[in-house]
């Protein structure tokens, strides 16, 4: 059972990660008509931290000086007293409207698909083929050189408001989802192999109802291997020496977004200083935080009840051990805040400049705390992965039975994934638009931020009033080269909106791009 993407998790997971995967395999008008109707969902180092929910801006791989309304909430809040952009709106409304990525700095897009596939079989259910022993050993070898990230991000509802003298203010609430890892071989031998795994070298089996152990061996027949309850080894060696080198960053949050921004001084013809602050309610649903470097082991948890993880003896003495599930959305474990500040200067009515830091906050999480201790290995029960799912690797490594032995905690504190952004644009008119972005985290090593700064070019052709086509670049960070593309129609002057895009469109041309994704929105209206 795969703990991101459960087919017992509420609606609003299931059928959103279902669209973005559909999306990737080209299926795109079945996947929006799918999720259009069941909008119910959910959902490393991602795309999606630097254009958030603003789908209108993955298209450009710019946001800070594009977006407007609530889009601007997490980017640049200050871009709330810029306006709607159209003269005579002053109230924007969007829903339903979501991005998903992944990316790999190794895997190419036949293994990526192979790897969406297998979620897509999680959500919908259906039973994968099984590895063979030689199939799980490679799928080991290529994940355990391979860093994986993948994000998906919803927003439920969004509304702003605008008045010349008032300034803007708006609300938003969105889902978002992280998960990150890198592997040593060992362990993805562990994740993918489980009881199997080469390190062990002996082996317990049932055949018949009579128990014998044998040594491991490549030569097993599949029979034999079936019949194994569990690996153990006669020299066992400490979990953070079979674990170094390995990574696994993991969350699911809940924003209830807020912000206010608005002119401090200057004339319109000339130059005006914008300023803007926000900030947000989190509620998180899962976090996992993993990292075995040279300096030792580091793992602390915390993850809703709904993802049936079996924690074992461990639970019993834990004081925050929860067990109590959602019924339409998972159980909360813990909760916090973010502040995000801004401030913009636009020049003659062409020129923007901002900078924002977004996020400063934390998350403290009080329910389901784990942390890991670091001891001998000498037996594993659990079986191995039986398909390219490696976000089961938290499952893995947290069920009883598996390498990791645990230690329940009252509660734990993480830093919030913030950011800070530098962005500047030049508009032509109604006709175009260019600019460049550099996004940087304020702490990599926090579940969920951006590893190092990316860079982005970019820019939006209007060639009609309501047509709007969308490219760029981005790069830095964990990332190659990547071109987003996305087109967008705004009908009635910016009453009615709706778009597509993806965050790199090499991925559908080019079968050495290391990623997938796609971002939509369909009912944005203005008044």
């Amino acid at each position: 059972m795969s703990l991101w993407v459960d087919p017992r998790c509420p609606n609003f997971l299931v059928k959103s990660l279902n669209f973005s995967i559909f999306v990737l395999k080209t299926y795109l008008m079945k996947i929006f008509i799918t999720s259009f109707l069941s909008i119910l969902l959910l959902s490393s180092n991602l795309w999606s931290q630097t254009q958030g929910i603003a789908y209108t801006a993955v298209g450009k791989g710019v946001a800070t000086t594009f977006v407007t309304d609530y889009h601007a909430l997490g980017i640049n809040s200050s871009a709330l007293g810029w306006g709607t952009g159209y003269e005579d709106k002053k109230f924007t409304i969007g829903l339903s409207e979501f991005g998903a990525g992944i990316y790999s700095d190794a895997l190419n897009v036949s293994r990526l698909k192979n790897f969406s596939k297998t979620i897509r079989n999680a959500i919908s259910g259906t039973t994968p083929s099984q590895y063979d022993l030689a199939a799980q050993k490679q799928a080991a070898i290529d994940y355990s050189t391979s860093g994986i990230s993948m994000f998906a991000n919803f927003n439920w509802f969004g509304f702003s408001f605008y008045n010349e003298k008032f300034g803007g203010v708006a609300v938003n609430v969105s889902e978002n989802y992280r998960f990150y890892s890198k592997l040593s071989y060992r362990t993805a031998d562990f994740i993918f192999n489980g009881r199997l795994a080469e390190y062990f070298d002996s082996l317990t089996i049932v055949v018949a109802g009579d128990t014998s152990v044998i040594a491991n061996s490549l030569n097993l027949s599949q029979d034999t291997l079936g019949a194994v309850i569990q690996g153990s080894i006669s020299v066992p060696l400490m979990l953070s020496d079979i674990t170094k080198g390995s990574e696994i960053r993991a969350s699911w949050n809940r924003h209830y977004n807020f912000g206010y921004g608005r002119k401090i001084l200057g004339r319109d013809s000339m130059f005006v200083l914008y300023g803007g602050i926000g900030g947000r309610f989190i509620q998180s649903v899962a976090m996992f935080n993993m990292e075995s470097t040279d300096n030792g082991l580091y793992m602390y948890s915390s993850v809703t009840p709904n993802f049936n993880i079996d924690y074992g003896s461990a639970a019993l003495s834990n004081v925050s051990a929860y067990f109590e599930k959602g019924k339409l959305l998972p159980k909360v474990v813990g909760t916090g805040y973010g502040l995000d500040l801004s401030a913009s200067m636009i020049f003659f009515d062409k020129l923007k400049v901002a900078a924002a830091v977004n996020n400063i906050g934390q998350v403290t999480y009080n329910r389901n705390v784990y942390r890991v201790l670091d001891t001998l290995v000498t037996d594993v029960t659990l079986d191995g992965i039986n398909d390219y799912n490696v976000t089961q690797a938290v499952n893995q490594l947290l069920n009883q039975g598996g390498i990791m032995t645990l230690e329940g905690q009252e509660k734990y504190t993480v830093q919030n994934a913030s950011d800070i952004r530098i962005g500047a644009s030049f508009s032509f008119g109604k006709i175009a638009s260019v600019g460049f972005d550099m996004v940087a985290p304020f702490n990599r090593n926090t579940p969920g931020s951006i590893a190092n700064p990316v860079f982005s070019f970019g820019g939006e052709i209007r060639p009609l009033p309501w047509l709007h086509l969308n490219a760029g670049y981005f790069g830095g960070g964990i990332y190659k080269n990547n071109i987003p593309l996305g087109i967008n129609f705004s009908f009635k002057e910016g009453t009615y909106e709706f778009g597509i895009a993806s965050y790199d469109i090499l991925s559908f041309f080019m079968e050495n791009s290391n990623s997938l994704s796609a971002a939509f929105g369909m009912a944005r209206i203005r008044f």
